[in-house]
């Protein structure tokens, strides 16, 4: 299934939310959906759940206008929507009910997914007697029941301890792995780079940057060299001797063993190769360093593109 949402524009009042927004997610894959608060993220999630209608663009399947009725969507908002007082396995299976699920398949479905939740101790339980990250499974429970075509997830890990968001990532790789297509929006930059090959950042409503994560950090200079060496500091002794001519700075790292050289021009590193060629200090590494995923989150969506 190829989902797409196309040229979007929602306003509310006078004020502009989302300005000509389009991008795509594939069965298989997920897609990081990005943004400061107040960026556009939430009103674009809340489109394609057809919670609001865009004032312009459209919401597609396959390239045809979604019909929810049909399609499978599970949604995980980052503000939980369960009732606190009910018993969870009541709510689970009122809530597959709603989804279309028959009573039988609603109930199978929620035992299936406590049982992998490792919950199922827990299920005549209301729950607000759940510690946050219980609840936090709960809710992600909640949005699997119907098996969905497209998964949402907003804030997935918030409130987890390691040994919950282990279990959760497994979860979430498992529908990836199983054809789901799954838009992940987070501010934690280190589970988007896990799940996701394929990046959206918006900004005060628009797209700032989209495409692959390793094709952005492509278009960034190639110029700043890390080098790993246990002779940190001679080694760059012996760098300004010899390359300071083609490097703007050279800063040696000794509680991390490392030296980093910031070429003025990347096609200088043949040059750099070659002189560390002819030193006889011993080097365990030579790695371009790329901008982190923060680093590009900072760059688009931290201020005026």
């Amino acid at each position: 299934m190829n989902f797409e949402v196309q040229n979007l524009t929602k306003s509310f009042g006078e004020k502009e939310v989302l300005r000509d927004v389009s991008f795509s997610a594939q069965s298989g894959k997920a897609l990081g959906l990005l943004g400061r608060n107040g960026a556009g993220k939430t009103t674009t999630i809340r489109i394609i759940m057809g919670v609001f209608y865009p004032d312009s663009g459209s919401v597609l399947t396959d390239g045809k206008p979604i019909d929810r009725n049909t399609i499978r969507i599970g949604y995980l908002p980052e503000e939980r929507g369960l009732y606190p007082k009910k018993k969870i396995e009541e709510q689970l299976i009122y809530f597959g009910r709603l989804r279309g699920l028959s009573k039988k398949l609603a109930a199978e479905n929620t035992a299936r997914w406590l049982r992998r939740m490792d919950m199922s101790q827990y299920a005549g339980k209301p729950l607000e007697t759940l510690s946050k990250g219980n609840q936090q499974k709960i809710q992600l429970a909640a949005a699997l029941l119907c098996d969905p075509q497209l998964i949402i997830l907003d804030e997935p890990f918030s409130g987890l301890d390691p040994v919950n968001a282990g279990l959760l990532r497994d979860v979430i790789k498992e529908m990836i792995d199983g054809g789901a297509a799954v838009i992940f929006s987070s501010h934690q930059m280190n589970y988007i780079e896990e799940f996701c090959d394929d990046i959206v950042i918006l900004n005060s409503g628009k797209i700032a940057v989209s495409g692959s994560i390793k094709e952005i950090r492509r278009s960034y200079p190639r110029n700043n060299i890390v080098l790993s060496s246990t002779q940190s500091a001679e080694l760059a002794k012996y760098l300004i001797r010899s390359i300071s001519d083609i490097a703007e700075s050279i800063m040696p790292d000794e509680k991390n063993d490392t030296v980093t050289v910031r070429l003025k021009n990347e096609h200088d590193k043949a040059r750099l190769i070659s002189e560390l060629g002819r030193c006889s200090i011993d080097i365990d590494s030579f790695a371009v360093s790329e901008p982190t995923l923060g680093d590009i989150f900072v760059r688009y969506a931290g201020g005026s593109v």
